[in-house]
């Protein structure tokens, strides 16, 4: 792209007009007479339940509730044909949401971002949304030079399409996507082969569990997991592989002692003094051996992990698959922290999800 297109085809992304603004309107009207449902459970179908009238919420996964914020759960297949449905799904899988209630025989589908702008400020933008149009108008200039960085077609299309869905919530940028969490971290141009293979926020094990089938001569995995739950899990999981090291700590820029939130499974994260806590250290400290790959997904706090790490991106030059969705900052600061120790990375950015979960970027 020339000078400045990056920025203009964000720019013409704010400036968009949904197509479904009548069917956002009449869901808003008090005088509606249509019945009103929303589907996804977040912060955003919570809001529209407490100001308008909902006459229920489309959940077919739920087994052992029958109502949410005092509103029944039904499943798709009892919806009304001529119901308005709000697709409040953001996270994962907001097109095949769509896609599922267009199969289901309703016509009458908006999304939440269409609601919103049909509202006029009197809806809330979501989290990340807001976050991303905060960053991006402070650091439009930073956001162009990212997306020159990246070494590939792919990588600056993706770039493209998170960011414009990040603006938005907008699932016409997430058409080209499919949720595929196990190729998660995983791509064919890293050529994994003999790995020494670092797994930062180890979870259960399995992400662990997909490199060892994925590169199996692999010559050793160390995983780092902090949560006593987890860890055991991991363990369990991983029983029939070799050569894996676990340590129960977790990672960051200095020794020493920090609260963590081990409840919330994947999204278990540090946190600003309640939960358990958890011992951390430096990378640098706690592996002396030259490593060859490392991921790192520790819910928004990778850029202190990377700094504990710095030893080894400088001197061994490990290929690195590092979460940058958690903040919208994530992306052009993990870039720029990376170049910073090694300026001969090329960058790629792959995405996992339908929504804005699950970008990653590379470092080859």
């Amino acid at each position: 792209m020339k000078e400045n297109i990056f920025i203009s085809v964000i720019q013409a992304a704010l400036d968009f007009v949904p197509k479904r603004q009548e069917i956002a309107h009449e869901f808003l009207a008090s005088t509606s007479k249509a019945k009103r449902y929303v589907i996804g459970r977040n912060d955003q179908s919570a809001e529209l339940i407490q100001k308008y009238r909902i006459d229920g919420v489309v959940d077919d996964f739920d087994k052992t509730n029958t109502v949410w914020m005092g509103v029944p759960l039904i499943p798709m297949a009892q919806l009304p044909s001529n119901a308005i449905v709000v697709n409040c799904s953001t996270s994962i899988s907001p097109v095949s949401v769509t896609e599922s209630l267009c199969r289901a025989g309703i016509s009458n589908i908006v999304s939440i971002s269409e609601i919103i702008q049909a509202a006029r400020g009197e809806i809330a933008l979501p989290w990340f949304v807001a976050q991303q149009r905060e960053d991006f108008r402070q650091h439009a200039q930073d956001w162009e030079r990212l997306y020159d960085l990246m070494s590939d077609e792919e990588s600056k299309r993706t770039l493209l399409d998170t960011v414009r869905y990040r603006l938005t919530a907008d699932e016409q940028y997430m058409q080209g996507y499919r949720v595929r969490l196990k190729d998660q971290y995983f791509e064919d141009f890293l050529n994994l082969h003999e790995e020494i293979f670092v797994d930062a926020g180890g979870f259960d094990g399995d992400t662990t569990e997909e490199f060892c089938h994925r590169c199996p001569d692999y010559r050793k995995v160390i995983f780092f997991e902090p949560s006593t739950k987890n860890m055991e899990a991991a363990k369990q999981r991983l029983a029939k592989f070799n050569n894996i090291e676990f340590c129960d700590v977790g990672l960051s820029d200095a020794e020493g002692v920090l609260h963590f939130n081990a409840d919330a499974g994947s999204a278990s994260s540090v946190t600003e003094g309640d939960g358990e806590t958890i011992q951390v250290t430096r990378l640098d400290l706690a592996v002396k051996e030259r490593v060859t790959f490392i991921k790192m997904d520790l819910e928004g706090w990778e850029l202190k992990a990377l700094a504990g790490a710095a030893g080894h991106i400088k001197q061994g030059k490990p290929k690195l698959a590092i979460a940058v969705y958690h903040r919208a900052s994530d992306f052009r600061e993990i870039a720029n922290y990376v170049l910073s120790l090694n300026s001969e990375y090329r960058i790629y950015l792959r995405h996992y999800t339908q929504g804005w979960s699950e970008t990653v970027m590379f470092f080859i």
